[in-house]
């Protein structure tokens, strides 16, 4: 059933044995000094299966990472940590990669000593931050200078080079949801008059720079990023989004980035608007490495997608959770475990909700 998503698929030097990927997804049970654990490295395990793990968003520096139990990767205690988790999920040959996170302005000064969080430019995000003592408003960021830009590239490199000790098979760049990258993309948040705003090239300096640190780690054939060209994501929205994200497809392109996630969300999307242009058609266009769609797919929607040609893999998020392994229940046509605990396991501490779904046949 659905044969289209069990072929393989070369995403640059990673061979994946069908086309099912684990989307990231948050869920804040890391152990303190966010490092990462016995029971994460178990939860990656049950899901072993898809073609490509995306671990969930991991923060690349102190800076950076504003939600509470998120794993890092800028120590060497992380490394360690994550080692667990690589082990588990190549036990059986599978493959996973590591999402670099830097969160900008949507940290609270809470995770900072008072400080402001950094972005693109002095702005503040809507609603409510998630901090160690509960949900409080955003406050405004600072803009980067010039040399806050240049120590978090370096950050991006360090944290590219810890997934590498830890033994991930690749790096994602985390470039969609409101996040830094996205900050700096797009003109509702990046007001700067410099070289990093302005007209849609400019702003698309900043992931440029990053790319390249990474690159210089990994090689372009290791190396993937998430972005979501869909109207709004956390404050963060754009007048003109096919022009900032075909710039952005254009860089990718002569990056050599070896694989694009887009994050396209349907009508119970957690990111962004549904009333908007999708953008994937543009960005295949300009991107000719291959393409991964998350936009809340059934399994039908997503044979048919990859069949068609519209993208050469989808990524699941959501079904992830209660469905550990997911691809199993595609593969032989069976019914979806409903999210039962959702949202309310999605962040609290300990195995319930987390590692204590049963699967079709147990492990």
């Amino acid at each position: 059933m659905h044969d289209a998503l069990f072929q393989p698929l070369s995403i640059g030097a990673i061979e994946t044995k069908n086309r099912i990927m684990m989307a990231p997804l948050t869920r804040g049970r890391s152990d303190p000094g966010s490092i990462p654990n016995t029971m994460m490295a178990e939860y990656y395990r049950q899901r072993s299966g898809a073609g490509l793990i995306i671990s969930e968003a991991t923060g690349i520096s102190v800076e950076g990472l504003g939600w509470p139990a998120a794993p890092g990767a800028w120590s060497a205690a992380q490394a360690e940590g994550w080692k667990l988790t690589t082990a588990a999920v190549h036990r059986d040959g599978d493959k996973i990669v590591l999402q670099l996170w830097h969160m900008g302005r949507i940290v609270h000064p809470d995770f900072l000593g008072g400080e402001p969080g950094v972005s693109a430019s002095a702005t503040t995000a809507p609603d409510h931050a998630h901090t160690p003592t509960g949900r409080k408003p955003h406050e405004q960021a600072r803009a980067a200078t010039k040399a806050d830009i240049v120590r978090i590239v370096e950050d991006y490199a360090r944290a590219a080079a810890n997934a590498k000790v830890a033994g991930f098979d690749g790096v994602q760049l985390h470039g969609a949801n409101g996040y830094l990258v996205d900050q700096f993309l797009r003109s509702g948040t990046n007001l700067r008059t410099d070289e990093y705003g302005g007209s849609a090239e400019n702003r698309t300096r900043f992931m440029r720079e990053v790319l390249e640190a990474i690159i210089a780690v990994w090689g372009a054939d290791h190396v993937g990023i998430r972005l979501s060209p869909n109207g709004d994501s956390q404050g963060c929205d754009d007048g003109d989004p096919a022009s900032i994200f075909g710039a952005a497809a254009k860089v990718l392109q002569e990056l050599k980035v070896s694989w694009l996630e887009l994050r396209q969300p349907g009508p119970e999307g957690t990111f962004g608007r549904t009333d908007v242009p999708q953008q994937d058609g543009l960005i295949r266009a300009l991107f000719k490495g291959p393409l991964v769609l998350n936009s809340d797919y059934t399994a039908a929607g997503a044979a048919t997608d990859v069949a068609n040609g519209r993208c050469d893999a989808i990524s699941f998020g959501r079904p992830y959770i209660s469905n550990p392994d997911l691809t199993e229940r595609i593969r032989v046509g069976a019914e979806w475990a409903p999210n039962t605990n959702v949202p309310k396991s999605w962040y609290l501490p300990g195995p319930e909700g987390y590692v204590d779904y049963p699967a079709l046949v147990p492990a």
